[in-house]
C-alpha cells in the first residue's frame, strides 16, 4: 500500500493490483498508533479512529484534493500505483 502523502505524523495511503472490486473509493490513514479509512467522495470516517484535530485535518485535505484523488483511485483499480499528492500546509 503506497503513501500518496504525509503531513503534521499523518500518513494516507490507497491501495493498489485491487484484484476484485473493491468498495467505496477510499483512502487509508495512519497516525501514531491510530489507523482509519475515509471516503474520498465525502471526507466521511468509514472506520477506525483518529483523534480530533487529525480527523478534521484528513477531511480538510480530502475536500483540497478530491479530484486528485479520485484519479487515483482510477489508477489503483488498474492495479497502477497511484501518484503521490501535495500534503496539508
Amino acid at each position: 500500500m503506497p503513501t500518496i502523502s504525509m503531513f503534521y505524523g499523518i500518513i494516507i495511503s490507497m491501495f493498489f493490483e485491487i484484484r476484485e472490486k473493491h468498495h467505496l473509493p477510499h483512502i487509508h490513514v495512519r497516525y501514531q498508533g491510530y489507523k482509519a479509512s475515509f471516503g474520498i467522495e465525502d471526507g466521511a470516517l468509514f472506520a477506525g479512529d483518529l483523534p480530533p484535530r487529525q480527523l478534521r485535518m484528513v477531511q480538510v485535505w480530502v475536500d483540497l484534493h478530491r479530484e486528485e484523488l479520485l484519479a487515483d483511485w482510477e489508477l489503483a483499480k488498474e492495479g497502477i500505483e497511484p501518484f503521490r499528492i501535495d500534503p496539508l500546509r
